[in-house]
């Protein structure tokens, strides 16, 4: 990552200061997972989260399984690397990978668009013919600022995040974070799952909804390079750090509804301060103002160990009780100090301080399904912050969804009633399952007491549905067998079966 042209000076004397199991001053320490290609995201399947996947910038895939590292699937023919900030900049993996083997993708292609693609692994492979584009996002004629995260929210539904069309030091002609004509300068929200011709579909609650395809996937937008985000589910929260020019680094932080149509200020502000507003929409701000950071720092040093830098990577709420000491702080770097910080999201400018821990070059934080978070180094390393407590994963329990309908044969454009049930029913109560008609999502109802969820869709022609329930903190995910619905012909009559 380049995001401003003194940052590969001021890097290279920091490369050295990557210390491999150096204590810090919060009693956190950093643990080798092993060393790559330029390591740029790295996280693990829903139950599996001792199988890390990373995703190496030239488009490799690999996995570390009990220590040992293997490829997963080769990519680099399809994946545009290494001009400036292009490349293979993260992955996702579905949560319902044990069923469907799905892994998101966003890398830079040979025009150097913004994509988003899905691959499906078998095993402990995936094929590149398996490999589907889910959504481009034209990019201008500049190789920086691609944003690059993709995420699955707690809905299971896909974010992915936009820079705002690069350039230099001075980014401020492509007007592209304030208009909502383009995805640039965005967080998106998507259903990957494809709809018959199309490749994905737009959730319900989109705030944009009523657009025009494609601008209709757009969450939130004011966003200059938002590089890396998270999701924190014990506070029902969005983490945005978003990369700044010249004057601010910024971490945004908000409940995820009220995201929903944010606008973050770029470029009419930077962080607490005005902008280059060269953006035609800065005239009219929202009714309801910018989302102001929860915390910000400049690029000079405030001496007094206060945080600077020219990049800001973040980062998770760390939700580790092994790591005692940073439990709870969201914990972030910067590209060109190689300082590991932290501080307390009630009180950020209160408590931000230093971890004690150098990661020289950091690329990005990541997260397994167990909660533990890795930072990673473009020089090759990638390490687990770890506590004096070892860290302990319960393995998850295996799931199962039943699907019945009351008729397998309805009178067209009348209802089948289909009927889902989960179990182990045991802490299910009142979590969603999702209903598929071929592949598309129809409706996510709530388990009953019973761990029962109903939904009568209407049935216009024979179709086949699905139900399928999303992984939790005891149980795998699980869909059901598919149930085919007939319609009846002229002259038939309804016989339950």
């Amino acid at each position: 990552m380049q995001p401003h042209r003194i940052a590969a000076s001021i890097a290279l004397c920091c490369l050295a200061l990557a210390l491999l199991g150096a204590a810090g001053a919060q009693g956190a320490s950093l643990r080798s997972v092993g060393n790559f290609t330029e390591p740029m995201y790295v996280t693990s399947p829903p139950a599996e989260p001792e199988r890390l996947i990373v995703a190496e910038r030239s488009g490799w895939i690999k996995q570390v399984i009990d220590g040992r590292a293997s490829t997963l699937v080769d990519l680099r023919s399809t994946v545009d690397c290494c001009v400036e900030d292009r490349g293979l900049q993260s992955l996702a993996v579905a949560p319902d990978f044990a069923a469907s083997g799905r892994i998101y993708l966003d890398y830079t292609d040979a025009a150097g668009n913004i994509v988003i693609a899905e691959i499906r692994a078998s095993g402990r492979t995936a094929s590149p013919s398996t490999l589907r584009t889910v959504l481009t996002v034209p990019y201008e004629a500049d190789a920086n600022h691609y944003g690059g995260q993709v995420q699955f929210g707690p809905e299971g539904d896909l974010f992915v995040s936009t820079g705002d069309g690069g350039h230099g030091e001075k980014n401020d002609e492509h007007h592209n974070a304030q208009s909502l004509g383009t995805l640039l300068g965005k967080i998106l929200r998507i259903d990957p799952v494809p709809a018959g011709a199309l490749p994905y579909t737009v959730p319900a609650g989109n705030p944009f909804a009523g657009a025009p395809a494609p601008f209709d996937a757009i969450w939130s937008n004011g966003l200059r390079n938002p590089y890396r985000f998270s999701f924190d589910p014990p506070s029902g929260s969005i983490v945005i750090p978003d990369v700044g020019e010249l004057q601010r680094e910024e971490v945004d932080m908000l409940p995820l509804a009220a995201s929903a149509g944010a606008d973050f200020g770029w470029n009419c502000m930077e962080g607490s301060l005005p902008g280059p507003a060269t953006d035609p929409e800065c005239a009219s701000p929202p009714a309801g103002g910018y989302v102001s950071p929860i915390f910000e720092y400049g690029h000079k040093d405030p001496g007094g160990g206060g945080a600077y830098g020219c990049a800001i990577i973040g980062g998770f709420v760390v939700r580790d009780p092994s790591v005692a000491d940073l439990n709870g702080r969201f914990v972030y770097a910067d590209f060109c100090t190689a300082e590991v910080r932290s501080f307390a999201p009630a009180n950020p400018a209160g408590t931000d301080r230093s971890t004690g821990l150098s990661v020289g070059e950091a690329t990005s934080f990541g997260e397994d399904s167990c909660g533990r978070v890795y930072v990673m180094s473009r020089a090759g390393a990638v390490y687990r912050l770890a506590g004096s407590t070892p860290a302990r994963c319960a393995k998850l329990a295996k799931s199962r969804v039943s699907l019945k309908a009351a008729s397998r044969r309805v009178l067209s454009g009348s209802r089948a009633l289909l009927v889902a049930r989960v179990t182990p029913c045991k802490g299910r109560q009142a979590k969603r399952v999702t209903f598929y008609r071929g592949g598309v999502k129809i409706g996510r109802p709530r388990l009953n007491r019973n761990c029962v969820a109903r939904m009568r869709p209407r049935v216009p022609r024979t179709s086949s549905f699905r139900a399928k329930v999303a992984v939790d903190a005891r149980y795998r995910a699980a869909v059901s067998s598919p149930l085919r619905i007939s319609v009846l012909s002229g002259g038939q009559t309804i016989t339950n079966r």
